[in-house]
């Protein structure tokens, strides 16, 4: 579905991708995980076109799209849920979930945006339950929810997740989790960016391990879990007893 060859990305003159390359297979979740400032968030932005790509390509559904604009990306069926999920707080829940079908709106029937609607308070009945309430006044967990849903509403192929753990309590984070892993067993494929490798890995199919703006290690969820560097780096000391 989606794959990134020998990628060059950055800001103005700084380089922070550096030959990237990585794929994504349809019903996958693959998970990106690094240390902070490593690029995993820039690989995101660049491919949903925020950032221009400056070399190399990124080919969804087998069309480039190295140089296409944000809108044009996610009508092509790949949507992006950022860090710090950047909800609009002054809107309702209702009102940012509607926003999320904004391409859609233009070639659609009301009627189909109501069923897409009904399809997300499904997946996430607590946004049902604050329909008509501020999205500023929400948890951290159901503003993570929500910024899913408003994701989904453009109902795309590939949904890329940036830091959804964030700033949410262990519980919680326990729960958006479950909710990914829900997505892909519903048919969803998943690209997810999370400093939390061991929650990450839990639910993922496969991943890559990505450091000062180069690719180091790629396997299976399995083989990154029982990786010694990979858990000396990322997964603590006690991984091991943690997990037995």
């Amino acid at each position: 579905m989606l794959r990134v060859l020998n990628l060059n990305s950055g800001y103005g003159k700084l380089t922070v991708l550096k030959g990237v390359s990585l794929h994504v297979n349809a019903g996958e979740i693959v998970t990106i995980i690094g240390g902070n400032g490593s690029g995993k968030s820039t690989l995101l932005r660049t491919v949903a076109g925020i950032v221009k790509a400056q070399e190399g390509g990124i080919l969804f559904g087998g069309r480039d799209i190295s140089a296409a604009r944000p809108e044009k990306i996610v009508a092509a069926g790949c949507s992006l849920v950022p860090e710090g999920r950047m909800i609009f707080g002054t809107m309702t829940v209702r009102e940012n979930l509607i926003l999320g079908a904004y391409i859609r709106l233009r070639g659609s029937r009301y009627t189909d945006i109501e069923a897409e609607l009904d399809a997300v308070y499904r997946i996430f009945p607590r946004l049902r339950e604050r329909e008509a309430q501020l999205a500023g006044t929400l948890s951290g967990g159901e503003q993570q929810m929500l910024a899913i849903g408003r994701a989904l509403m453009a109902r795309p192929r590939l949904i890329m997740l940036d830091e959804p753990s964030m700033g949410l309590a262990p519980i919680i984070m326990k729960n958006i989790f479950e909710e990914i892993r829900k997505l892909r067993d519903a048919g969803n494929t998943v690209l997810l960016v999370e400093q939390n490798a061991r929650a990450a890995l839990r639910i993922a199919d496969r991943g890559y391990v990505i450091e000062t703006g180069q690719m180091l290690l790629e396997g299976t969820a399995e083989e990154l879990l029982n990786n010694h560097d990979v858990q000396r780096a990322y997964l603590g000391k006690d991984y091991k007893s943690i997990s037995d």
